[in-house]
């Protein structure tokens, strides 16, 4: 019996050059943008601003509104991750979906939110991008406050706040507007659902099919606990295989654990993922109040913990999120840039000579 075909998957059409980087240095990805806006103690007149000033529900803490009301923050916090050393910004859209925008009551306002938000992003790269050193916008997609997996009510365990075909047109009209601001690549991110990941790929890969395009799609869950599993019940190897048929650029880990206790997972993902990069962007450490940023790893540790990741042969996209500022991604750029990036499997490197 003859072996079959590989699948013919059409080349980027955005950050072609990205897998040829990835495969020479380890690329830095810049950090939290909570964290950051925190620093700037918005009230709820900032969030507001003029447009908003009559809207019947509290905005504080609707962070995607800001883009719309305060853009000079949003660029900032870009220009500041970029002058740090970042490779790739994200976009300001973690929750600007219709699902996440509808507690706020502006499910409307998605579309704009992602548009504005990627063409930021991609202006601070142009102003910072260098021949040698290009940078790059990642359109991030969240994972919404409700779960297609998981029941929301303890006394009925088939109940559910949102279905796949919902969270689908959602993910569709977030990508699309994303692409349509000028993202270069997709960054699905802190997933805790894996059925809500499935449904934000499987509306990128229509985006794909209906527009020509194709980008680069980078896809991190987030393991919630020290069981090694994330929120709806999957280990680390079980999520991978369940989202590997989206040929993602890289695979990785963010969020909920700091780097300590997330390394057996990273590890883990490093040996099992062969034929795709790994990326790994780690809290500062546990939840601390009392902290400035709210969590406790200054620079210094959370850039030496992420170096040992590094030396350990585990990485190709290092960086940073909840409680990380520049300061912490300056230092995980200096640590990390000494060390060669993690090599794929043999045979890996047709798939990804064939898409770029």
């Amino acid at each position: 019996m003859t072996a079959p075909l590989p699948i013919q998957r059409r080349p980027y059409t955005r950050a072609a050059q990205l897998p040829d980087i990835l495969r020479e240095r380890i690329v830095v990805l810049d950090g939290a943008m909570g964290t950051m806006i925190q620093r700037y103690k918005l009230g709820e007149a900032d969030y507001r601003g003029t447009r908003f000033a009559e809207h019947g529900k509290d905005l504080k803490g609707n962070n995607e509104l800001l883009q719309l009301t305060k853009p000079e923050v949003i660029r900032e916090i870009h220009e500041q991750y970029l002058a740090a050393g970042a490779d790739i910004i994200e976009t300001n859209t973690f929750g600007a979906t219709t699902v996440a925008q509808d507690d706020y009551e502006l499910p409307e306002l998605a579309i704009e939110m992602n548009q504005v938000a990627a063409r930021m992003a991609r202006e601070a790269c142009d102003k910072y991008s260098t021949p040698d050193k290009p940078r790059f916008a990642a359109g991030a997609i969240g994972p919404t406050p409700k779960t297609a997996s998981i029941s929301p009510d303890v006394n009925d365990p088939g109940a559910r706040n949102v279905d796949f075909d919902t969270l689908r047109q959602a993910y569709y009209e977030q990508a699309q507007a994303l692409m349509d601001g000028g993202c270069d690549l997709f960054l699905v991110e802190t997933i805790f659902d894996t059925l809500n990941a499935k449904a934000a790929i499987f509306a990128i890969d229509q985006l794909f099919e209906d527009t020509g395009e194709r980008l680069p799609i980078i896809i991190s869950g987030t393991v919630t606990d020290a069981s090694g599993r994330i929120l709806s019940g999957q280990t680390v190897s079980a999520f991978w295989h369940s989202v590997r048929h989206a040929h993602p650029l890289a695979i990785g880990l963010n969020c909920a654990l700091g780097a300590t206790l997330m390394r057996p997972y990273i590890e883990e993902l490093s040996k099992i993922a062969g034929d795709t990069f790994i990326s790994c962007y780690p809290n500062a450490g546990l939840p601390n109040p009392m902290s400035d940023t709210g969590f406790d790893e200054t620079p210094p540790v959370t850039g030496g913990l992420v170096e040992e990741f590094a030396q350990a042969g585990f990485l190709n996209i290092a960086g940073g999120c909840c409680g990380t500022t520049p300061e912490h991604i300056a230092e995980i750029a200096r640590r990390v840039g000494g060390y060669r990036p993690r090599c794929l499997h043999e045979g890996a490197r047709g798939f990804f000579t064939e898409l770029a």
